[in-house]
């Protein structure tokens, strides 16, 4: 299992979504991803579109606007 992560602070929707599909897209099953994002579009669209595909999906609050989406590669 690696692990990746993906600074997306600072971007707004639909980059974040774009460029975690894109990771995602290179890495093996159970491999684990985390993205750092603090829109609240991102909040919600990257864990759906995450879920949706059938990936683990954890979202950590980090701090007031920021949070880390942890995404398990499941297939």
């Amino acid at each position: 299992m690696s692990k990746y992560s993906l600074d997306c602070l600072g971007e707004a929707c639909p980059t974040p979504l774009i460029r975690v599909q894109g990771k995602i897209s290179e890495m093996e099953i159970g491999d684990v991803l985390t993205v750092s994002v603090d829109h609240s579009c991102a909040m919600k669209n990257v864990p759906k579109w995450a879920s949706d595909e059938g990936h683990k999906v954890k979202v950590e609050d980090v701090d007031n606007g920021e949070w880390n989406i942890i995404i398990e590669k499941t297939k």
